[in-house]
């Protein structure tokens, strides 16, 4: 098949030439874009976390530390140790191992956590030794009005203590 070259089509073929560079533009531009709005766009980079630092060490305190890295308002609450905080991401609570979906206790802690930090303020402690879990999930000490909230778990009885090497925390001197 032979293709004829007419003035006609050679008119187009400019303009077909400047529509695909405008589409490759417009995708590699799109691909510059860090969209963070989303609640499943979360930092991996340890070094994203900026610190806010007092002299003193909360390492197991249980109540309210002077230096923490992160805050921001509790907008959801995944379990009894998981939430979400606006402009940091998915929060796992270091320390504590709350039971899962269909086991008992699973509705009381998940209540729990709600009425303690769902649409509040809460600062976060994160775990320098370990910041995040396999699931992406930034591992803290969640504070809601001066108060461990992970402590408190522990000592209502809602939560066992799960220590995993490496963290700074220390739950057993939670309780």
């Amino acid at each position: 098949m032979r293709l004829k070259i007419s003035s006609k089509n050679l008119l187009t073929i400019p303009l077909i030439i400047t529509i695909i560079a405008l589409i490759i533009s417009t995708i590699m531009i799109a691909g510059c874009v860090n969209d963070t709005s989303t609640p499943d766009s979360y930092a991996n980079d340890s070094d994203s976390i900026d610190l806010v630092y007092d002299n003193a060490s909360y390492e197991n305190s249980t109540s309210s530390p002077d230096n923490y890295e992160k805050k921001g308002y509790c907008t959801y609450v995944v379990d009894g140790d998981t939430i979400d905080v606006e402009g940091v991401g998915r929060i796992r609570l270091v320390g504590v191992n709350t039971p899962e979906r269909g086991q008992d206790g699973y509705q009381e802690a998940k209540n729990f956590v709600k009425s303690q930090c769902l649409n509040k303020m809460v600062y976060l402690d994160i775990d320098d030794k370990k910041n995040y879990d396999k699931y992406d999930r930034v591992l803290a000490v969640v504070y809601v009005d001066d108060t461990n909230l992970n402590a408190q778990l522990l000592n209502k009885g809602l939560a066992e203590i799960m220590y995993i090497p490496p963290s700074e925390f220390n739950p057993y001197l939670w309780v």
